[in-house]
């Protein structure tokens, strides 16, 4: 029972059966997977809730069905509340559509046996449902990479949640949310949609308004409940201090202890449960001793490392310790005489390092020998090839050691052989060249030809070749042109029209005004060797019969 006394007198009781309803539960300690440090936090806000009203079900790493019972406890709560709230805290696994926080006795779920191992957080929303404006859900989630969820259909963290109407949802890390939810949360009339939005580690989705009063005013008084019938006070706290001891030793011998001295005590269930976790796990003690050394990501990732330098194969180095890394281990544990637990303690993590620090300094010995003994032969190779000076001796060096200790010294004088190689062709190429000037004749050019086919000056011996096979005209033979081109009397109209004549037969005489120019020369030259006459660029008696007939008529003397 609870007396609910009023801050100030112009707020009326709310009444008694609309009663506030809180879920929390936190999975710190799992029996199978990595531990989530501080996800049993949240359960240090239940007093604060008390406080507010709330009839509160929480558990710290309950199993699945009392994570199941204190759910359906809460729905039944929930219909005649006012206000809901729902903290969980621990590993979260999701399909996608559908996402699920993990109970203590998870191991390997998978898609169609996640529902034995977790709680539906869709099936919570839909509680929360009913509460449009009073209903929040705090998410604390793991790190995902903290779970191997290969070939299980499902993946580590949150998914897409379809959030109700009116529900604010919140996630955050487990600490963080520790945190906001004995703060923030429960501080009563708190303006708390300001205060949320505004901090950088929450990530909220949904009803959110910035002048939201989730908590409220009224201070709860509590009223002992009764004690049972033939059990005092001491005797409660007798069973509640054995309680204490037992869950601190964890052993099947301590709860059994505790069930034979309470047979129908308060905690019966939770050790008949604890009793069976423990007895499934044979290696629990061992998991237990490596949870507690709270190892970080990088604390596994050097396990990984040293693990895969001694030759036992983690299956990658990425700070999870799955299948991969705990076969290792058990495989070093054999090898190193402790029991195959695949759990580290301290013990064996001092010895693992010292091992593999003696063969990392191993390796780099070997590593350092090897380097000697390339050299020594690098040397050796050098001073029957490279060190003698020549050039088959650097090419021979580079064959066998292109990055070898003197490949550069190598190198630079193949450089300067050729550079001297090349200065030398070229030097004979132009000797050869000059020779071949000074005689000028077809049979000097063809000379140099055969010798340099792509030397510096072949096209030019080409050309002058062609030239000097190229028909040679006599002066006498130009005079004689010439002579003849004068009987023609071509001037005045009669050049125009040989003129005319050239550009109609496509040569370019320049412009049609009757004076024969140099143009006029040159489109003569073309014609003539067009029809292979002699090309003297005069119009001679062949030229003007080939060139005029028809279309000028012209004397020709002696004709």
């Amino acid at each position: 029972m609870r007396a609910l006394l009023l801050t100030t007198a112009l707020m009326l009781p709310r009444p008694v059966f609309a009663q506030d309803v809180a879920l929390v539960l936190g999975m710190e300690r799992y029996e199978q997977l990595d531990r989530v440090n501080r996800a049993d936090d949240l359960l240090n806000a239940t007093d604060r809730f008390e406080a507010l009203g709330f009839d509160v079900f929480s558990r710290a790493n309950g199993r699945v069905l009392a994570a199941k019972d204190l759910a359906a406890a809460f729905q039944a709560g929930a219909q005649d509340a006012d206000r809901l709230v729902v903290a969980l805290s621990g590993h979260f696994v999701t399909d996608g559509a559908r996402t699920w926080l993990l109970t203590s006795e998870a191991a390997d779920p998978d898609l169609f046996s996640v529902d034995d191992a977790g709680l539906s957080l869709d099936s919570v929303l839909q509680v929360l449902g009913a509460r449009p404006g009073q209903a929040v859900m705090m998410l604390g989630a793991a790190d995902p990479d903290d779970l191997d969820m290969e070939d299980s259909g499902l993946s580590s963290g949150i998914g897409a949640l379809d959030i109700p109407q009116g529900v604010t949802l919140i996630r955050t890390t487990p600490q963080v949310a520790a945190t906001v939810l004995s703060n923030e949360l429960t501080e009563p009339e708190a303006l708390i949609g300001q205060r949320l939005r505004a901090n950088p580690s929450l990530f909220v989705d949904g009803y959110l308004p910035a002048d939201w009063v989730l908590m409220p005013s009224e201070v709860i008084v509590e009223t002992p409940a009764p004690t049972p019938v033939g059990r005092t006070t001491t005797d409660l706290n007798a069973e509640a201090a054995l309680w204490d001891r037992t869950t601190a030793a964890d052993t099947v011998v301590a709860y059994r202890n505790y069930v034979a001295r309470y047979p129908s005590g308060r905690f019966v269930d939770d050790a008949e449960q604890q009793i069976e976790a423990i007895l499934a796990e044979p290696n629990r003690a061992a998991r237990l001793i490596e949870d507690a050394l709270a190892l970080t990501r990088n604390d596994r990732r050097a396990v990984q490392s040293q693990l895969t330098l001694l030759n036992y194969n983690t299956r990658g180095v990425d700070g999870i310790f799955g299948p991969g890394s705990r076969g290792a281990i058990t495989n070093w544990q054999q090898s190193n005489g402790f029991p195959q637990t695949s759990y580290l303690s301290r013990e064996q993590i001092n010895l693992l390092d010292a091992q593999a620090a003696r063969r990392q300094a191993e390796v780099e010995a070997e590593e350092a020998r090897a380097r000697a003994q390339a050299d020594a032969l690098d040397r050796s190779y050098w001073g029957e090839t490279g060190g003698v000076g020549d050039e088959p001796g650097f090419r021979a060096y580079l064959a066998r050691y292109p990055d070898g200790l003197f490949a550069n010294i190598a190198k630079a004088r193949l450089s300067e052989i050729d550079d001297q190689r090349r200065g030398a062709a070229e030097a004979a190429d132009r000797a050869a060249w000059s020779i071949a000037q000074s005689e000028d004749i077809v049979a000097g050019y063809q000379e140099y030809l055969a010798a340099y086919p792509s030397g510096v000056f072949a096209p030019q011996a080409r050309a002058r070749i062609e030239e000097l096979n190229a028909p040679q005209i006599s002066d006498a033979q130009v005079a004689q042109s010439r002579a003849e081109e004068a009987g023609l009397r071509l001037s005045g109209v009669r050049a125009q029209l040989l003129e005319l004549r050239l550009r109609d037969l496509g040569y370019n005489p320049g412009r049609l005004d009757g004076v024969i120019d140099g143009n006029t020369r040159n489109a003569i030259v073309s014609y003539q060797e067009a029809e292979g006459l002699i090309a003297t660029g005069y119009v001679d008696r062949a030229t003007a019969v080939g060139l005029m007939t028809g279309s000028i008529t012209i004397t020709v003397p002696g004709r």
